[in-house]
C-alpha cells in the first residue's frame, strides 16, 4: 500500500541543457520526462568524445542565459528566444547566439534539438528540500535548490535530509488515483561540480560539492523513469510505493 511521503513543492523545466531554469506550477511527465525539458543544448562543434554537449560544468556562465517563449506559432514546450547575460534577445537558433556563447566558451558550438531530450543519466530527478538546506547548512551557503537542477522538489512529511535513498527501487506517484504520474526511482543522483555554480551569478563555491562529499558519498536526490505520464502539478499529494511496471498506450 502506498503511503504519503510529502507534496510537491517546485517543478522546474531546463528548456536549454545547462541555461536557466524555468519554474513551473503545472507540467505534463511524458515517457521521456517533463515536455520540454532539455530538448535543445548546444553541441561543441570541434568535440569527439561520446558526450559533445556543452555544459555549465565547462561554461559557469550558461546559468545565467535565460531561454524563453515568444513567437506564438512555436510549440509551446520550446523555447524560441534567449535573454543573454547582458540583457540581449536572441532567437534560440540564430547565429547570434550560437557565436555568443561560443565566445565565451572558447571554441564554436552549435544549438541542436532532440525530440526525446539530452539527458545526464535519466529523463526525471527528484530532490528533496530537507536535502537541501542541509547541504547549505553544512557547506556555510544559500540552500537554493536551482544548484541542484532538479526536476521535482518534495515538501516531506517526516523532516530530515537525504530520505530520497529510502526511494531507491519503489516508485513515486504524484496525485491520488490510477491515472496519477508515477517514475520507478532507479538510482542516487551523483553529483558534479554543477551544485557549486551560483545560477544568478555563476560565481563558484567548492564548498558545495565538497559538503556533499562529506555528508553523503557526492549523492543528493534520485533519478527515476517514467511508468505513467500524467499531469504534474504543484501541491499534488507524493506517495511511496512499490515499482510499477510501465504502461503505454491507451
Amino acid at each position: 500500500m502506498p503511503i504519503e511521503i510529502g507534496h510537491v513543492e517546485a517543478i522546474f523545466r531546463y528548456p536549454v541543457k545547462s541555461m536557466g531554469a524555468e519554474r513551473l506550477e503545472v507540467a505534463t511527465l511524458g515517457w521521456h520526462g517533463l515536455d520540454g525539458d532539455r530538448r535543445l543544448a548546444f553541441r561543441r562543434i570541434d568535440d569527439r568524445t561520446g558526450f559533445p554537449w556543452l555544459s555549465a560544468s565547462k561554461l559557469p556562465d550558461l546559468v545565467l542565459f535565460t531561454p524563453y517563449h515568444r513567437d506564438a506559432s512555436a510549440p509551446a514546450d520550446l523555447p524560441t528566444h534567449v535573454r543573454t547575460p547582458n540583457g540581449e534577445e536572441m532567437p534560440v537558433f540564430g547565429e547570434d547566439l550560437a557565436t555568443e556563447v561560443g565566445g565565451r566558451y572558447g571554441a564554436p558550438v552549435q544549438m541542436m534539438q532532440w525530440k526525446h531530450g539530452i539527458f545526464d543519466e535519466a529523463s526525471i530527478s527528484v530532490i528533496a528540500s530537507d536535502t537541501v538546506r542541509e547541504i547549505g547548512r553544512l557547506a556555510g551557503r544559500s540552500a537554493d535548490v536551482r544548484r541542484f537542477r532538479p526536476n521535482v522538489v518534495v515538501r516531506l512529511l517526516r523532516p530530515g535530509p537525504f530520505q530520497e535513498d529510502e526511494w531507491v527501487g519503489g516508485a513515486l506517484s504524484f496525485g491520488e488515483g490510477d491515472d496519477a504520474p508515477a517514475i520507478t526511482v532507479t538510482m542516487r543522483d551523483v553529483r558534479c561540480s554543477m551544485v557549486n555554480i551560483d545560477p544568478d551569478s555563476a560565481s563558484l563555491a567548492p564548498e558545495m560539492q565538497k559538503a556533499v562529499v562529506r555528508a553523503h558519498q557526492n549523492t543528493a536526490g534520485i533519478y527515476g523513469t517514467v511508468t505513467r505520464i500524467g499531469r504534474l502539478a504543484v501541491g499534488q499529494t507524493v506517495l511511496l510505493g512499490a515499482a510499477i511496471e510501465k504502461r503505454e498506450g491507451g
